[in-house]
């Protein structure tokens, strides 16, 4: 049986109500933390010791990124943010603090781990385009020490709170054990959980409220190329899964959306010239978890008398 297609909206006093309560929740995110760095300049003569462009640098310009970017997405709605995270006690660091503070979030829980490096990615572009990126990180899991200590924080950190969300970027701070703590609390006190997953522990979120993969990393999970016409490809991940419902990003052709129901919901994207698309998914996360904290939810089951089309739009509002 092909499952509903459904078009939804969400009416316009709702949308105002869901917004205002947005502004007082509280959202806890926990996950891998990172420092964006970009140095903008000028590339106009070879370097004689290689065949590469020398970047004359004139601006350098820091930004939060993974946990962290999800982090100010929250606090961007009015919301107020707990960040549970992981850094080293590095430069990087420090800059990390500082662009914390920049978007009003409080470093009460974040975790410094001496000998581990601040995951930091650094962008040098020149006349707009991007000529290298620097990675500096590690992806080993953090030791037992930290895990103990980030646990605890978490555990402070999900005092009183209306949300969970949780983003792995497999850079070793979300241990299973830490997972299974981040679970556990969140279900002790009924909140919801919105996970943005990597593969490594894919399979280790059942329950979640909302699980929010893309295409590839789907796919690479299940093994095998998603046939999205096919009417029980995303039904069938959402049961391996174990997960209430599964929001799948596809890019510019925007996101399905698989309720527990099997309700199928297609958003679509509306295009836009952007200079760089980095953290959009980071946005969508923040905002579906928020969301949920103020009462929003999936579009249930439609009345049997009702028609299903083919177009749809999310309501999150029920």
């Amino acid at each position: 049986m092909t499952p509903l297609v459904t078009e939804t909206r969400l009416p316009r006093d709702r949308l105002e109500t869901l917004l205002r309560k947005m502004v007082s929740q509280r959202i806890v995110v926990v996950g891998d933390a990172m420092l964006d760095i970009y140095l903008s300049g000028e590339a106009e003569r070879i370097s004689p010791e290689a065949p590469v462009p020398v970047v004359t640098v004139h601006t350098r310009r820091y930004a939060l990124g993974g946990a962290a970017n999800v982090a100010a997405n929250v606090a961007a709605t009015g919301a107020e943010c707990r960040l549970v995270a992981v850094i080293g006690d590095d430069a990087r660091g420090d800059s990390l603090r500082g662009e914390l503070a920049q978007n009003r979030l409080a470093d009460d829980h974040i975790v410094v781990a001496a000998a581990r490096p601040t995951t930091s990615k650094t962008r040098v572009t020149a006349r707009g385009q991007q000529l290298v990126r620097i990675d500096e990180e590690t992806e080993e899991p953090i030791t037992p020490r930290t895990e103990e200590q980030l646990a605890a924080a978490l555990e402070r950190a999900m005092a009183n709170v209306d949300a969970l969300v949780v983003e792995d970027y497999n850079k070793g701070t979300l241990t299973q054990a830490v997972i299974e703590r981040a679970m556990a609390v969140a279900q002790r006190r009924s909140v919801p959980v919105v996970v943005d997953p990597k593969f490594k522990h894919f399979f280790a979120y059942r329950g979640a409220t909302v699980f929010k993969p893309n295409r590839r990393e789907l796919e690479q999970a299940m093994g095998a190329t998603l046939d999205l016409a096919h009417p029980d490809a995303l039904p069938t991940s959402l049961g391996k899964l174990g997960v209430d419902n599964l929001l799948l990003t596809l890019g510019g052709e925007g996101m399905v959306l698989v309720t527990k129901d099997q309700q199928i919901s297609r958003i679509p994207a509306m295009a836009r010239e952007v200079f760089d698309v980095s953290g959009a998914g980071d946005t969508v996360t923040a905002w579906v978890g928020t969301a949920l904290a103020a009462g929003a939810s999936p579009p249930s089951r439609p009345p049997r008398s009702w028609r299903p089309t083919r177009r749809c739009m999310i309501s999150w509002g029920g």
